[in-house]
């Protein structure tokens, strides 16, 4: 699944391995991403969550935070186990942004879930070129195990007080 934009040829490449994890849907939530600069061989990982959140809103919020983190406009291979972010950004979002952030339901027009993330990812591939390659989760995928690693350990710190 790609998004491409006309832009030059001269930026940079990178990868983005992502996931997100939640504990109860909604409860606890974690992201976590790597990101990393193939030429050179530079990495750099990290990883946030809130309390009270889904797992398709840490999955879109480790996207977000990981093309943020990026200095400057980039080609972008997003790694992720997230079909909904992955179709989502290539194949849902320009019929959204087209009817006003709305999509059909049945016989009438509803909100788009999450549309404060999706606008935040909407104005950043604006920047950057992004490419999304869905793999299978929890299948031994290193980097994916990795970010999973991070986003549960984050979600963790929001245990709920007794």
């Amino acid at each position: 699944m790609t998004l491409m934009s006309d832009a030059p040829a001269d930026r940079p490449f990178v990868q983005l391995f992502t996931d997100g994890a939640c504990s109860g849907n909604p409860g606890n939530g974690g992201w976590g991403y790597i990101l990393r600069h193939p030429k050179s061989g530079s990495e750099k990982e990290a990883s946030g969550g809130q309390p009270l959140t889904t797992n398709n809103q840490m999955e879109l919020s480790a996207v977000i935070e990981g093309l943020r983190a990026l200095s400057r406009p980039s080609d972008v291979e997003v790694v992720t186990d997230s079909t909904y972010v992955a179709k989502g950004a290539s194949e849902w979002m320009p019929g959204w942004k087209k009817n006003g952030w709305r999509r059909r339901e049945k016989n009438s027009w509803k909100p788009v879930k999450n549309v404060e993330l999706w606008q935040a990812l909407d104005e950043l591939l604006t920047t950057h070129r992004v490419r999304f390659k869905v793999i299978k989760g929890h299948s031994g995928h290193p980097e994916n195990e990795r970010c999973d690693e991070l986003a549960v350990a984050a979600a963790a710190l929001f245990k709920a007080e007794p």
